[in-house]
């Protein structure tokens, strides 16, 4: 069992995008988007992915992921059974330090939001927080792209 551990952070500027080393588009559905076990469908650049995540531990910063590359005309046709609501955002790939973090600005009814994630080996690992960095916000629900889709930004 694979054990992700990101811990994610509102942006507070765009100056991020001057030091991103790489960015796609991603566009994702989710095939089940209950906390306990979300399934996702996600076409990032030219390649299609099937994710499977489950609920995350009291931080929100652990939880099982499981993911397989499928192709891009299945992403397709399992976009067409996806729950109501599709996510669209730009990936940013931005190296602070020994990190990477993952910038997504969204679009559509979550245009405006922006925020950071950076995966780590354990949960009390230290860091280097770039200056555009701002309020962390792991954990908190509202910020799961699995409750984006139901409730977007532009609702808050």
């Amino acid at each position: 069992m694979a054990q992700e551990i990101e811990r994610k952070f509102l942006v507070k500027s765009d100056t991020f995008k001057a030091e991103a080393a790489a960015k796609m588009r991603i566009t994702q559905g989710y095939l089940s988007s209950i906390p306990e076990r979300t399934v996702r469908v996600r076409i990032k650049g030219d390649q299609g992915f099937l994710t499977i995540k489950g609920i995350g531990n009291e931080s929100g910063a652990s939880r099982y992921e499981w993911e397989k590359e499928i192709a891009i005309e299945e992403v397709n046709q399992l976009l067409k059974i996806c729950e109501p609501g599709v996510i669209d955002k730009t990936r940013f790939n931005v190296k602070s330090g020994k990190h990477t973090f993952e910038v997504d600005e969204f679009y559509g009814d979550n245009d405006g939001l922006v925020v950071a994630e950076v995966e780590l080996s354990s949960e009390d690992e230290n860091f280097e927080k770039p200056s555009w960095l701002g309020e962390e916000v792991t954990g908190q629900v509202k910020y799961y792209n699995s409750m984006l889709m139901k409730t977007p930004y532009k609702n808050w």
